[in-house]
């Protein structure tokens, strides 16, 4: 995942949490957008982060502040990812084959990203399934999910 999609995720967390549309969100909500996200985190990091971008004490931090809290959590995250992307690949690859078929692929990835069209897909899929086999391994998938 690159930056830009990592920064569209946020922010789309983000705005759903900042209800009033001020620009900045509750202390309390960064640590439910963590949780869903899967972020592994550690609670007395995060109350010292939160303290710490919370200069004026208001309670409330503001998009950047929640960018750079929640990306301190995003490096350890890694493994937590591979880990979950793993379960997602196993749950289509029921015969254990190291592969799935690319039409299982477009229910992942619609599951992933709501905002994500048809051809957008195709192209995806296109990208990863150069030998046009109409499958993926799990490699492939991996380097797809996390744009290594």
């Amino acid at each position: 995942m690159d930056d830009s999609e990592q920064v569209k995720m946020l922010r789309r967390a983000f705005s759903m949490f900042d209800s009033t549309k001020s620009g900045r969100i509750e202390k309390e909500k960064v640590r439910t957008i963590l949780n869903t996200l899967g972020h592994t985190f550690d609670d007395h990091e995060l109350e010292v982060l939160l303290k710490q971008e919370d200069e004026e004490g208001s309670g409330k931090l503001n998009f950047d502040s929640f960018y750079r809290v929640a990306c301190h959590f995003q490096e350890e995250d890694d493994e937590a990812l591979q880990k979950e992307l793993k379960e997602a690949f196993r749950l289509y690859d029921k015969e254990g084959n190291g592969y799935i078929p690319t039409s299982s692929l477009r229910e992942i990835l619609a599951a992933l990203d709501d905002q994500i069209t048809p051809d957008q897909m195709d192209g995806m899929i296109a990208e990863i399934d150069t030998d046009g086999s109409g499958t993926v391994d799990f490699d492939e998938f991996m380097e797809m999910m996390t744009g290594d």
